[in-house]
């Protein structure tokens, strides 16, 4: 099958996040029974997902892996033109949720499968297909997991993410916090007597508007990342019932996106102390109970791939690139390198398709990367 006839069968299953993605899974471990491929499935703890990590040429460690994941994001209120799980084509361009983020990818590597075999590969290929990424990489964590139990670690690793075929050698991390107010109600016309959880809300929010104006100001910064230091906001604020009550509960949720080697829990710490330095005292004052808990939600490494490794020479070499970027976005990479294994990030589509309306990639990004994961697989395998 050619990538673009795989990349019409992987785009059918609506393997959106919140659904079980075992039957494209299933898909393609009968995909790879008919090639003779072997390979392993790891799951969630529910059973209701899985990953594939399938070996071609020596069933041992070592060698390059290409990485992606087939959970997509939702269509829900988005006005697509056409059926997003039917793929169709349109001047030179391929239209359906995930053919881009990242569908795509994993199309091409499962159609240059039979290429591999051919190629008697003294080294070993691996294919990590995985679930949950656009939810917190929940896929990745467990195939790393089940690298640790089989000892199949792959030296290099690719996620084909969405770069227009460009290499990318770094990301930044992401910390998700969780943050809840405690207050005491009362009536509105004694305020004294209780404790206004969304006015406290509103402080501490008040200070991460200007702590991201002091980290756009002061750093660290480093270069080749737009923005070029550590970013911090809110997403999202609630609280309070009725305009008469003074309100008991609020709650908001904010994130950091870290450069690699700023950890976010400096920053967090910071945070903590500030609150408790000069938002708490007045609300504990009036009752212990009172005050703020914080609760993270999703951490994600960042990436930061040497210049002047090996992987990074191979790649920009093969792809014809002088040089490598580095985005604000998080991947899998993070993960991967966390794990011991070089990563870097090559893979077909402009991320600026990914998570829209009738997302599309174009066909000749998906004949770029044919040709790259070949050529790859002869400098580095052969």
């Amino acid at each position: 099958m050619t990538t673009a006839e795989l990349l019409e069968r992987l785009v059918a299953f609506d393997t959106t996040s919140r659904n079980s993605n075992l039957k494209l899974i299933s898909f393609i471990r009968e995909y790879l029974d008919g090639l003779g491929v072997a390979y392993r499935v790891s799951t969630d703890a529910a059973g209701q997902k899985a990953n594939i990590h399938a070996i071609i040429g020596p069933q041992t460690a070592g060698g390059l892996a290409l990485s992606g994941h087939v959970d997509t994001v939702p269509v829900d209120g988005q006005a697509w033109t056409g059926d997003p799980f039917a793929l169709r084509r349109r001047d030179g361009k391929l239209f359906a949720r995930g053919s881009c983020d990242m569908k795509g990818f994993v199309a091409a590597c499962l159609s240059a499968v039979p290429d591999f075999q051919a190629r008697e590969l003294v080294r070993p290929l691996h294919l990590f297909i995985s679930y949950d990424e656009e939810v917190g990489c929940g896929g990745a964590k467990r195939l790393i997991q089940d690298l640790a139990e089989s000892g199949l670690r792959p030296d290099l690793c690719v996620v084909g993410e969405p770069s227009s075929m460009k290499p990318i050698l770094a990301h930044k991390g992401k910390l998700n916090l969780n943050v809840t107010v405690r207050g005491l109600p009362g009536h509105s016309s004694e305020p004294a007597k209780g404790v206004n959880a969304v006015q406290a809300a509103g402080e501490a929010i008040a200070w991460v508007a200007r702590e991201a104006r002091r980290l756009a100001a002061e750093g660290p910064f480093e270069d080749g990342f737009d923005p070029a230091y550590t970013t911090i906001h809110v997403g999202t604020v609630e609280g309070g019932t009725i305009l008469n009550i003074i309100p008991e509960r609020a709650a908001f949720t904010m994130e950091w996106r870290p450069i690699p080697g700023d950890s976010p829990y400096r920053h967090l710490d910071r945070m903590k102390a500030q609150i408790a330095e000069t938002i708490e005292p007045a609300m504990k004052a009036v009752h212990p109970d009172c005050g703020f808990t914080y609760e993270i939600g999703l951490e994600m490494p960042g990436m930061a791939l040497p210049a002047d490794h090996a992987l990074a020479t191979e790649v920009k070499h093969v792809v014809g690139s002088n040089s490598a970027g580095k985005v604000a976005y998080g991947t899998e990479g993070g993960f991967y390198e966390n794990a011991g294994i070089p990563t870097i990030i090559c893979g077909p589509g402009d991320i600026a398709q990914a998570h829209q309306p009738d997302e599309w990639i174009a066909e000749s990004e998906l004949e770029a990367c044919d040709k790259f994961i070949r050529r790859l697989a002869d400098r580095l395998l052969v």
